[in-house]
């Protein structure tokens, strides 16, 4: 299970690609809310953002040059990791998904394979996760592996072994659980998981929906690292909606510094993923 952390690099994922504007006004869509919202998750606590974007009418999209301007006005107006998505929403086609490396964030999800997701299912085939994990080797973009089930571990350690490290040397991952198809949002998934991770490998936890809070915890007793935010949850409590997403990660960092694990700093968490330094006027 690698070395214990110290502390907790914290990951806020505000929107997410299946919720509508319409049934949760707080959801940030626009660039400007975007922003707003990564500026206010890096103050409590946040050392990277998980960015889906939207087009104008509020729709999943992955146009390249939204993308892009997205990653320069979060890198202008934070110090967060820019990780992209790369799993976009459920329809989207395998070329588009892997276009979005060209609006060179420093960090994207890669999915170690394919999973149910509701009634949709949720596409990642193997000859597709080799092609993306090649480009981002390339493109000097550090993956986060997303792993929802334990077979999604193995095909991760058969990535390794066959294609070498990512780039920066570091093997990061998320175990997405409790969403309905996947690995239950448990402690046992956690351990069982965590367990058959590579040895080197960091990690961080979601919970999907009320699996929020067992996940995190199970996740902070294991030495792992926390993933919160409104693309997975909308509730805070039982009938009481979630205000922002700043609100979850200042939950989430009072539950770290309650394990003696505190939030990372945007720095510890660049020195955890050795992630390429691509804000302006500093050279790595």
């Amino acid at each position: 299970m690698g070395s214990v952390a110290t502390s907790t690099l914290i990951t806020v994922a505000p929107t997410g690609a299946e919720t509508a504007k319409s049934d949760v006004p707080a959801l940030p869509v626009s660039l400007d809310e975007l922003v707003s919202t990564a500026k206010a998750c890096e103050a409590a606590g946040a050392g990277l953002i998980h960015i889906h974007i939207r087009d104008d009418q509020g729709q999943p999209t992955l146009d390249v040059g939204r993308l892009t301007d997205t990653v320069e006005a979060v890198r202008e107006g934070t110090d967060l990791i820019v990780q992209l998505s790369t799993g976009g929403a459920v329809t989207d086609p395998y070329d588009a998904r892997i276009a979005v490396l060209d609006a060179m964030p420093d960090s994207c999800s890669l999915t170690c394979g394919t999973v149910n997701f509701g009634s949709d299912v949720f596409m990642n085939p193997w000859g597709f996760m080799v092609e993306l994990y090649r480009l981002t080797q390339e493109r000097q973009i550090v993956p986060e592996f997303e792993l929802f089930d334990l077979g999604h571990v193995t095909a991760l350690t058969r990535l390794l072994d066959m294609e070498g490290l990512p780039y920066g040397g570091k093997i990061h991952c998320d175990l997405v659980l409790g969403v309905p198809g996947g690995a239950a949002g448990n402690a046992q998934s956690v351990v069982a998981m965590v367990q058959a991770l590579p040895a080197e490998a960091s990690w961080s936890a979601t919970g999907v929906g009320r699996t929020t809070l067992p996940v995190a915890l199970a996740a902070l007793s294991a030495g792992g690292h926390l993933r919160v935010g409104m693309e997975d949850t909308l509730t805070y409590s039982p009938g009481r909606p979630v205000r922002d997403n700043a609100e979850l990660v200042e939950r989430a960092a009072a539950l770290a510094t309650l394990a003696l694990r505190p939030p990372m700093t945007t720095d510890e968490a660049r020195a955890l993923l050795n992630v390429k330094d691509r804000r302006k006027g500093v050279n790595s």
